[in-house]
C-alpha cells in the first residue's frame, strides 16, 4: 500500500514536507515510508542521532553520511547560547555552519524546563533561564527569556527542515493541576509559534502532544493539535521515569486504530509522520514502531539504532515485521520471560509473542 500525503491541502505548503507510506504491517500499526524534506529524503521509521550543539562528538559530518544517517537533531536553547544565533546566522544557517547537507530537526528548548529546572522560571510569557555555562560562583548568571516567538525566530535562523514548537514541559511523573496547566499552555504556545513562523515554505513546525500520564489530557492535547494545519506531530513528555505500562499506553492512545475491536480514527492522523521524543532503548523503539510511530531521538543509542531502524524498515516492506519482532524479543530476552508491558503493548496491535513463537516452532 502506498499512501501519499499532499501537504498543499488545508493551506500547508507542499514543498516543506511530503510523507508517503510505502508499506504497512499486516497485523500491527507499523509502517515504513519516505519523508521528503527540503534538504534530504528521510526513510521512516528513523532514529535521529543528537548533535546538541550542531555536532556529534567525535564524528565528522562526512562519517555520518558514510553511515547513511539522513537526519540529525540539534537543540535550539543550547545552539542559541553557544555558539550563539549571530554566529550561525553569519555562517548562513546550521547546515553550512556544520557542513551538513542532509536534513536537520531542532528541538525548541522546552525540555530544558525539566533538565535545567533549578535555573528556569516558567510563566505564560515563556521560560526565563539562567545560563548553565556561566561560572555561578563568580557570576550570578546571564538571564535568557525564551518565548514561543523567540524559539521560532532562532529556529528560522538555524534553518532546520523540521522545527519544534516551544512546549510547557513538566516531569513525566508529575500529577495534579500543573499537568493540566502545561497541557493547555502548550496549545496556546503552539498558536503563537505558528503565527511567528517566517518560513513555512521550507521549514515544518511539529506540535508536541503533552498531558502527562493522564489519558484525558493526552487525548485533549492530541485532538487540539490535530486541528492545526501542520505536517507532522510529536509525542512529548514521556521516557522520563514513568513505568513502561504508562509509557506504551500513552503512545498507543495517540496512534491506535482500534478500540475494543472497533475501527477508530487515530488521534494523530495516520497520513502524517509521528515522532516520540527522547526514546532510544532498542526494545522501546521496536514496540513504538509496532504502535505506529515513525521518528525517534535520544542521546543514548546512536551507534546501534541505525542498524535497528534499517532492519525494521526492511521487515515491514517484506511483510515480515511480526516475525522480526518475535526474533528481536527472543534475542533481547533469551529466557522467554518477557516484561508484561512488552507483551501487553504488542498484543494491543495483534502481535502475540508467545503464540507467534509457538506457531513458529
Amino acid at each position: 500500500m502506498v499512501l501519499e500525503t499532499d501537504m498543499s491541502a488545508k493551506g500547508c505548503v507542499k514543498s516543506a514536507l511530503n510523507f508517503t507510506i510505502l508499506a504497512e504491517c499486516r497485523k500491527s500499526n507499523a509502517r515504513t515510508g519516505i519523508m521528503k524534506l527540503p534538504h534530504f529524503d528521510v526513510d521512516t521509521p528513523v532514529f535521529m542521532p543528537v548533535g546538541t550543539q550542531g555536532s556529534m562528538k567525535g564524528i565528522l559530518p562526512e562519517q555520518l553520511e558514510e553511515l547513511d544517517y539522513q537526519i540529525i537533531l540539534g537543540n535550539t536553547y543550547h545552539l542559541g547560547t553557544r555558539p550563539g544565533i549571530d554566529v550561525i546566522e553569519k555562517a548562513g544557517g546550521l547546515h553550512k555552519f556544520m557542513n551538513w547537507n542532509r536534513a536537520l530537526l531542532t528541538d525548541s528548548g522546552g525540555f530544558q524546563m525539566v533538565s535545567l529546572l533549578k535555573l528556569a522560571d516558567i510563566t505564560e510569557e515563556g521560560v526565563k533561564f539562567i545560563s548553565p555555562y556561566n561560572d555561578m560562583s563568580s557570576d550570578p548568571g546571564k538571564e535568557c527569556m525564551l518565548t514561543p516567538e523567540h524559539s521560532i525566530e532562532i529556529q528560522n535562523v538555524i534553518g532546520a527542515d523540521i522545527i519544534m514548537q516551544l512546549d510547557d514541559v513538566v516531569k513525566t511523573t508529575t500529577v495534579g493541576p500543573r499537568v493540566e496547566e502545561a497541557t493547555h499552555r502548550t496549545s496556546r504556545w503552539l498558536d503563537r509559534c505558528l503565527k511567528a513562523h517566517a518560513h513555512p515554505e521550507r521549514q515544518n513546525i511539529f506540535p508536541i502532544v503533552q498531558g502527562g500520564l493522564d489519558p484525558n489530557l493526552r487525548s485533549l492535547s492530541a485532538k487540539m493539535h490535530a486541528e492545526r494545519e501542520v505536517n507532522g506531530y510529536a509525542i512529548g513528555g514521556l521516557s522520563g521515569g514513568e513505568c513502561k505500562e504508562d509509557f506504551w499506553n500513552m503512545v498507543h492512545l495517540c496512534t491506535k486504530r482500534k478500540d475494543e475491536g472497533k475501527d477508530v480514527q487515530p488521534l494523530l492522523p495516520k497520513e502524517k509522520p509521528r515522532y516520540v521524543m527522547g526514546v532510544g532503548f532498542a526494545v522501546d523503539i521496536v514496540v513504538c514502531c509496532a504502535l505506529g510511530v515513525d521518528m525517534f531521538d535520544c542521546v543514548f543509542p546512536t551507534r546501534t539504532a541505525m542498524r535497528l531502524m534499517k532492519s525494521i524498515r526492511e521487515s515491514i516492506k517484506a511483510d515480515t515485521f511480526p516475525e522480526f519482532v518475535v526474533g528481536f524479543m527472543k534475542c533481547a530476552h533469551p529466557s522467554g520471560e518477557y516484561p508484561k508491558w512488552v507483551l501487553d503493548s504488542l498484543s494491543a496491535v495483534n502481535i502475540h509473542l508467545q503464540k507467534e513463537e509457538a506457531g513458529a516452532s
